[in-house]
């Protein structure tokens, strides 16, 4: 047995485990204290303000998805292969700020055009400038996670979020327009930004460093020509939540803007765990790929897919249960439409985790060019479904069906994908989907005449006991022979 290889393996996963712990621990408390901002913003301000400044909001982060031209992936897995890896790095930070600037021209002329409101336009000139910063900021994330140093990038988030939050509780001491909210959010957001280039990169990147750093114009059109599908990968993820805020406000009550933000913000907080879980393991699933160790893929796949699927049912049987006590409590009495925009909103959640992890996989073994074209699919699914839908009926619920409708055929693209990769088979994908919609059904049907807090008791022990008993069985029926492992086919 080849005991160097076992060691390697274990040091990886203790390193996984560190990483996704740091970053899980760190979104959290970063979205717990955003959507406490955010509560207390809906509880200050009327609703049809706090609409207003949620449209102007998803308008930059819309902007800001093509912004970066989703480059993060890309750097990541090309940082590995670089030789002289601190020009490669000043290149692809100066190209973040570039594509910033540029983007936030863009992001005024979007708002000018489609809203007439004078309040939006202006809340858009004064958030787009975030664009700017959160180039900067995802850019040195990804340089962080390129050098497994997550660890920094976890505390100034975790700021982050707290100045966030105290910009909001300054309306206890004293009311302010929603205009001066906005500045207040600047100031906080470039303080981040300094702790970013002071604390929260490499000693070797500073302010006269990014000065410094040449690209030509010629660099920038190879970069964005030989990688443009990455644009596609990393702006359409934004864009399927944030474009549901821009089409109910041209379509519905501003009101419904609310009740589907709020819905998003408890959406969120559960989906740390998969992003961060998945952009952690994104390097492994490169490393597993370029050794050729398609044994370690497979099984760090079926794991962690296992493990987001038990996670996605009991999240939203959870959510089904108890957000109707949940969303009063934090955001108050005056938007009772959340509940049952939430409850339709988390059907996405039971399939969005293990979209994410095949998403991941399939860039990590270079098929990037076919996740983009799942994500154009998905997203036409989804865009139609919502125009379609609301030119018969006008209700929230067709952008949530439309948004869970549309990721529902992206993961079955993707398990086609890796089926014909052998990568998983087709029994796996029916052990997923045929239980869920089981559970899911049974769960409904049972939740009307049963006390919420037994039945998710009830259910949750059951998941549990079959868990247990689906890992013990993994455990008895795979193990690592690394003297038998093959590559997979690309």
């Amino acid at each position: 047995m080849n005991w160097s290889k076992i060691k390697q393996a274990k040091f990886l996963q203790s390193s996984l485990v560190k990483n996704s712990a740091w970053g899980i621990l760190s979104n959290i408390l970063q979205i717990l204290f955003i959507c406490a901002f955010f509560a207390i913003v809906a509880r200050r301000y009327s609703s049809a303000e706090f609409a207003r400044f949620l449209v102007s909001t998803s308008v930059y982060q819309i902007v800001a998805a093509f912004s970066s031209m989703g480059l993060g992936q890309w750097f990541i897995r090309q940082y590995v292969l670089e030789d002289n890896k601190l020009t490669f790095t000043g290149k692809f930070l100066k190209t973040q700020i570039g594509l910033g600037l540029l983007f936030y021209i863009v992001n005024l002329i979007f708002a000018f055009i489609v809203y007439s409101d004078v309040q939006i336009r202006l809340l858009c000139i004064i958030l787009g400038t975030n664009i700017v910063f959160d180039n900067l900021i995802n850019a040195i994330r990804s340089l962080n996670i390129a050098e497994n140093r997550q660890r920094k990038t976890a505390a100034i988030l975790v700021i982050d979020g707290f100045l966030k939050l105290v910009s909001g509780c300054l309306l206890f001491v004293h009311p302010f327009s929603v205009v001066i909210l906005s500045v207040i959010m600047i100031i906080a957001r470039v303080l981040t930004l300094g702790l970013f280039i002071k604390l929260g990169s490499s000693n070797n990147i500073n302010f006269r460093f990014l000065w410094k750093a040449k690209i030509s114009i010629d660099d920038l059109k190879l970069l964005i020509i030989k990688n443009w599908q990455f644009i596609i990968i990393g702006s359409i993820s934004i864009i399927y939540w944030k474009m549901g805020n821009i089409i109910i406000s041209k379509t519905l009550a501003l009101s419904s803007v609310a009740d589907y933000e709020i819905a998003f913000r408890l959406f969120s907080v559960l989906l740390i765990l998969p992003i961060v879980g998945s952009s952690t393991i994104y390097p492994q699933f490169i490393k597993h790929f370029n050794e050729g160790n398609h044994l370690a893929l497979s099984r760090l796949y079926r794991t962690v897919f296992f493990i987001y699927t038990l996670f996605a049912i009991v999240s939203y049987l959870f959510i089904y249960s108890f957000s109707g006590w949940i969303l009063p409590l934090a955001f108050g009495k005056g938007y009772p439409g959340s509940v049952l925009c939430t409850q339709q909103m988390f059907l996405t959640f039971l399939v969005l985790p293990t979209v994410l992890l095949q998403a991941n996989l399939i860039v990590a073994i270079g098929l990037e060019k076919l996740d983009m074209w799942f994500n154009i699919i998905s997203l036409v699914v989804n865009v139609a479904g919502c125009f379609i839908g609301l030119y018969f009926i006008r209700e929230l619920s067709i952008i949530n069906y439309s948004v869970f409708f549309s990721f529902l055929v992206f993961h079955i693209l993707q398990d086609v994908l890796l089926i014909r990769k052998k990568i998983t088979t087709i029994k796996h994908c029916l052990v997923f989907y045929i239980p869920m919609a089981l559970i899911v059904l049974a769960y409904r049907y049972l939740a009307i005449n049963t006390n919420p807090v037994a039945l998710f008791i009830l259910f949750s022990i059951a998941l549990f006991f079959i868990a247990a008993s689906v890992l013990l069985l993994q455990k008895r029926n795979f193990s690592f022979n690394f003297l038998t492992l093959k590559k997979p086919t690309v």
